[in-house]
């Protein structure tokens, strides 16, 4: 990789963290807006899906850590922790399997689908284990309300927005280099 495209992806990675710390705000800082439609998730999949999965990975791990420590929103413990180890799997996973796969859209979606389930996975085990560490609990049944009950609208927002954004923002590119 060459120093424009370091510069170019850490460019655009700042953006996407940028983006990932003032999305929340689009749903009224209100908890509840923010578990159904997952504002932080969708610059953090771009992030992988667009400058790879070291990237994504970062910025996924930064943001609500980030954002905790700034504004208080998620609380730290464990929300925001068990939040980081998700989106750091989300932008991880996103990027590499873009990587790996034909950049075609059935493989977009491939991709994206595999890196939310992937991710939530992560987050119920962080979940489990933080609970588990303070002597609280976190059963299946409160994981898969939380992880995708709750989460529809943000997991249809994610299907339909980010293959449609990650193909807007590879076509310049590949007109750009010639392909």
């Amino acid at each position: 990789m060459n120093v424009q495209n370091k510069l170019r992806n850490m460019v655009l990675a700042a953006l996407f963290l940028a983006l990932a710390y003032v999305m929340p705000f689009l749903t009224g800082q209100v908890p509840e807006v923010g578990n159904m439609l997952c504002p932080m998730h969708i610059p953090v999949l771009l992030c992988g899906f667009i400058c790879g999965w070291p990237w994504g990975l970062v910025v996924g791990f930064a943001a609500p850590l980030l954002r905790s420590v700034i504004l208080g929103m998620p609380p730290l413990f464990p929300k925001a922790v068990c939040m980081a180890f998700e989106l750091a799997a989300y932008g991880a996973l996103s990027g590499l399997m873009h990587r790996w796969l034909p950049r075609k859209r059935p493989y977009i979606y491939l991709s994206l689908v595999a890196a939310m389930l992937f991710g939530r996975l992560v987050w119920g085990v962080a979940m489990f284990v933080c609970m588990g560490a303070t002597g609280g609990s976190f059963t299946v049944a409160v994981f898969l309300t939380e992880a995708f009950t709750n989460a529809i609208p943000g997991i249809i927002v994610q299907l339909v927005l980010i293959p449609v954004l990650v193909m807007v923002l590879e076509r310049p590119k590949a007109l750009h280099q010639g392909n």
